[in-house]
């Protein structure tokens, strides 16, 4: 198994699409990287030789910011948000959606599941 920026990349599958295994890493650019490496991006990851592993390592590591040093820059900006009070920090801390997405409804990926409250059935049974 090919271990590149602290990941194992699965064995089986084309090299493009294991590349994206590895947080920070997408689709185009996985294709970048395997142009860039000089490696086929449709070869399987156990059919490459350890210079071509190596080549796609260096590059990585060479002019990308993946993995835990991505993870980390991005706690770090919205550590950030949330020591200065600004809106998208509050938004953060109170666990609600930040890029205005409306939260009357929907919205439950990010509150998590409902929260049944007491007497709310009835209150609106008796509008009625």
């Amino acid at each position: 198994m090919a271990r590149i920026a602290g990941v194992d990349i699965p064995r089986d599958k084309r090299v493009d699409i294991s590349l994206r295994y590895i947080y920070g890493i997408g689709c185009t650019l996985a294709h970048t990287i395997c142009d860039s490496a000089r490696v086929e991006p449709a070869t399987k990851v156990r059919d490459l030789t350890d210079d071509e592993i190596s080549r796609i390592r260096e590059f990585i590591d060479r002019n990308y910011t993946v993995e835990g040093e991505l993870r980390k820059g991005v706690r770090q900006n919205i550590q950030r948000l949330i020591e200065i009070n600004c809106y998208r920090g509050v938004r953060h801390r109170r666990g609600l959606p930040a890029r205005g997405q409306r939260t009357r409804t929907n919205a439950r990926c990010k509150r998590g599941p409902r929260k049944t409250v007491a007497g709310k059935r009835r209150a609106t049974m008796t509008k009625k």
